[in-house]
């Protein structure tokens, strides 16, 4: 049973920063590819960010590229999301997901699980 717990969310103001975490538990972590993904209300859930299992080589969506960073440790089968330089149109539930392989991909479709989502709120 694949469980994942997503934290780190919040109100920040505009500018500000938050570090969201992913925990996973029930598959091995470290050669599981891993996703970030996020839904604004009435939109389509969206990519952010993935890292590869393995190599740990990180992809990013334009929106995300330059202020966000994607990293993982795999000693405590946790993933990280450090966002900088927020806008009001990062605000939306941001979701955590695994694969059952190292390749990394931008497709919700491609992964297996979800967490519960954790909620980003960035006011201007």
């Amino acid at each position: 049973q694949v469980q994942l717990v997503e934290s780190g969310g919040g109100l920040v103001q505009a500018g500000g920063s938050l570090r969201l975490s992913c925990v996973v538990s029930g598959r091995t972590f470290s050669t599981s590819a891993m996703g970030w993904f996020r839904q604004a209300p009435g939109k389509e859930r969206e990519f952010v960010a993935a890292i590869s299992g393995s190599t740990s080589r990180t992809y990013y969506t334009g929106s995300a590229q330059g202020r966000f960073t994607i990293s993982r440790d795999n000693a405590k089968n946790t993933m990280y999301l450090q966002m900088n330089s927020l806008k009001p149109e990062d605000t939306a539930v941001y979701y955590c997901a695994p694969r059952s392989t190292p390749a990394a991909r931008m497709i919700s479709a491609d992964y297996n699980y979800w967490g519960q989502g954790t909620q980003v709120t960035v006011s201007s």
